[in-house]
């Protein structure tokens, strides 16, 4: 077996415990502070009193506070995924506690994406597995090699915590390697795939979110074609405003450890009303799958305007995470409520759909990135192959017209 075969198989395995390991603590924490067990039925703490939901954010936003700081004071400075893949070294304890703090944040309710941090562990990872070949000398790997297998571990690590392997592959290949090749598919997705097996051998296979109108029809095309280019205007101001809260903008060092407490309570004060607005979005997004009646319109609209502004806010005052499931949760929560008017229109459409299609598009726009945006939200939301035309269809049109917004100068 060639040593980039080799490489696949062992880090497909190895990345898809360290994503087991990253959902186990994730479940403990969620236990400890909140009380409850995070599922497709019960995204978020619902059950127990507002007051605790609160405390679970701010203690949460302390103590990751902290320990950031200590991070970017105490330890050798963290390297991200595109660094790593351009040679820079992660470093070993510092990348791991960066990581983990990621999650322990969402897991308190921390508003971002917990995505980000199995992304991050994958890829480093990848390099140690390197740094081994090396040792035993056995690294004819060439430099190409070296960041796909960086780019790949990255995406087995979201497959393993979604168990969404074309997800991962596509991850991996459009966004971080940016080389669609049959090699490039091919280690990327046999790695996803095991890291997936991994990953559902403890986590079983279940939908992230539950869809209860799977079979899309034709119906809800001219809805496609009005949400589509609003979705994607809203994800190129969404993405511009991620960029800048993780960019210069973020806060750092001395400036965590009042900026991030003070983004904790600020969710935690909304969590005692809205507790959906807790985590990275899932729970916003099933409200929003499953909404029935239209007295939630109002609802779904401020939810999804607290969202944005806080998800951008804690990423601004330094926390660390992703901005894919916000943006499902944003995107679902607007295609929602155009959903409720297009039914008026078109007795019988989905509000359901309106709410996936909506939540895909806003995700291509914000992530620019279309097959994978399609993909995940078709993986983990288990759908008919009937949503794909939809799907895609506003997936193009949301692409398009973010296009023209960040292209401008």
């Amino acid at each position: 077996m060639g040593v980039l075969a080799l490489s696949t198989v062992i880090l497909g395995i190895v990345v898809g415990l360290s994503s087991v390991l990253l959902s186990l603590f994730l479940e403990l924490v969620e236990h400890f502070f909140l009380g409850f067990e995070e599922n497709t039925l019960m995204p978020v703490s619902t059950h127990i009193a507002g007051g605790q939901r609160f405390l679970s954010v701010l203690i949460g936003g302390i103590i990751a506070a902290i320990v950031w700081f200590i991070v970017q004071t105490k330890m050798k400075p963290t390297v991200g995924i595109n660094k790593a893949m351009d040679g820079d070294e992660m470093p070993f304890w510092p990348s791991v506690v960066h990581a983990v703090t990621q999650v322990f944040y969402v897991a308190t309710g921390g508003s971002v994406g917990r995505e980000l941090a199995p992304r991050e562990l994958g890829a480093l990872l990848a390099q140690r597995w390197e740094k081994l070949l090396r040792r035993w000398h056995m690294d004819s790997l060439t430099a190409d090699d070296r960041r796909l297998l960086i780019a790949a571990a990255a995406g087995a690590g979201f497959a393993g915590i979604y168990i969404a392997p074309i997800t991962g592959m596509l991850f991996a290949v459009e966004i971080l390697h940016k080389n669609v090749s049959k090699r490039s598919v091919a280690v990327s997705l046999t790695m996803s795939t095991i890291a997936m097996w991994v990953g559902m051998s403890v986590h079983g296979f279940h939908p992230y979110y539950f869809v209860p109108d799977k079979h899309f029809t034709l119906g809800m095309i001219p809805f496609v074609i009005v949400v589509g280019p609003l979705m994607g205007v809203a994800g190129a101001y969404f993405r511009k405003a991620f960029q800048w809260a993780g960019g210069k903008a973020k806060a750092k060092q001395v400036q965590v450890l009042w900026q991030l407490p003070l983004a904790a309570a600020v969710t935690g004060v909304v969590a005692i009303f809205f507790p959906q607005i807790m985590g990275n979005g899932r729970g916003l997004a099933e409200f929003a799958i499953n909404s029935t009646s239209t007295k939630v319109i109002g609802v779904l609209l401020i939810g999804m305007l607290l969202k944005a502004a806080i998800t951008v806010f804690t990423l601004k005052a330094g926390a660390y995470g992703g901005t894919l499931a916000p943006s499902i949760g944003i995107g679902g929560s607007f295609g929602a409520i155009l959903g409720f008017g297009y039914i008026m229109m078109v007795p019988g459409a989905s509000v359901a759909q309106a709410a996936v299609i909506g939540a895909t598009a806003l995700l291509a726009a914000s992530q620019q990135a279309p097959l994978m945006a399609l993909f995940m939200m078709f993986e983990v939301s288990h759908l008919d192959y009937t949503a794909l035309m939809p799907m895609g269809l506003a997936v193009s049109l949301a692409i398009l017209t973010s296009k023209m917004i960040l292209d401008k100068k």
